[in-house]
């Protein structure tokens, strides 16, 4: 099943998930992990990347071993219970039914349990720690960054690493909520969604600091020959929180999924779908349009949607 083949898994931009909001919902255990089609392109995709940059799409303290571990093996348990027809358990662990792996995971990254972990899911898989500072991002998978790099948010605690983003830096309420969340989660499960634009279908979308702050400066656009229609991409991520019960770490999962805007016009909400989305980014402000490297794109967007809904 091809991107341009299928609707969209998930349509947060309906209304249901504002930008720029906490927006944290239970879970339902089942539903933790997501697992489709794209499954191994997914994880081909991963593979390249451990390859080519490892250094760049894997992180990890000293001491974090066994709440990966932990992590591997509650992955374990889970997948085969709820995808029987795609996982199977093995001596070893788990393993995809029908495939056979001859990746050999790169020198230094081979007794990682989160590397092993995250080549079982589409997830990426971040371990977040509690220490004097807050919340700390203290190992993960990230080979799918949604305009961030892992390695400058590697080692800092939660309000650091939201600080690019408008209204949630270190001293606002925001902030302060996300900690107070964090520290309040036990045994339930939590998820949330976010959503952006990109002009290609690519899953690995890293941004630096120093690019954002020149893109919100320079404010380019990402579609030069103006045709919307053709080139953009919703990216959707879903997030999940849940606390370990051992470590007492925090695991937080982001699944991507990325849709052609065009499939919009097959869709059968396609009207209301298309000007929810369109009222979204007509409430955005500056700031957010420049965090979001929407500020040259946006009227064009919301009038390809506007024309969509008609």
């Amino acid at each position: 099943m091809s991107l341009a083949e299928a609707l969209p898994t998930h349509t947060p931009y309906d209304g249901s998930s504002k930008l720029f909001s906490i927006g944290l919902k239970p879970l339902d255990p089942p539903d933790w992990i997501e697992v489709d089609d794209l499954l191994l392109p997914y994880l081909a995709e991963k593979r390249r990347l451990y390859a080519e940059i490892p250094e760049r799409v894997f992180v990890e303290e000293d001491g974090t071993r066994d709440a990966q571990q932990e992590v591997l093996e509650l992955l374990g348990t889970h997948l085969p219970d709820r995808f029987p027809d795609t996982y199977r358990r093995t001596d070893a662990g788990v393993e995809i039914v029908g495939t056979e792996s001859h990746f050999t995971i790169p020198s230094g990254l081979d007794g990682a349990p989160l590397v092993a972990a995250s080549l079982l899911v589409q997830e990426d898989l971040i371990l977040m720690r509690r220490n004097d500072s807050g919340w700390r991002l203290v190992a993960g998978s990230l080979c799918f960054p949604s305009s961030w790099l892992l390695v400058e948010k590697f080692g800092r605690p939660l309000q650091d690493i939201h600080a690019p983003v408008p209204g949630f830096g270190p001293g606002t309420r925001p902030a302060e909520l996300i900690n107070r969340m964090f520290d309040g989660l036990q045994g339930q499960a939590v998820e949330r969604f976010n959503w952006s634009i990109q002009a290609d279908n690519a899953l690995y979308h890293p941004l630096s600091n120093v690019e954002r702050i020149d893109r919100a400066t320079n404010r380019p656009t990402r579609f030069p020959d103006g045709d919307v229609r053709a080139h953009a991409f919703i990216r959707v991520e879903r997030q999940t929180l849940r606390k370990l019960p051992s470590s007492r770490d925090i695991l937080f999962t982001i699944r991507i999924h990325l849709d052609p805007l065009a499939v919009l016009d097959r869709h059968p909400d396609r009207a209301t779908l298309a000007l929810s989305f369109a009222a979204q980014l007509e409430a955005l402000d500056l700031d957010q349009l420049d965090y979001k490297g929407l500020t040259s794109d946006r009227d064009r967007l919301i009038e390809r949607l506007k024309t969509m809904a008609g």
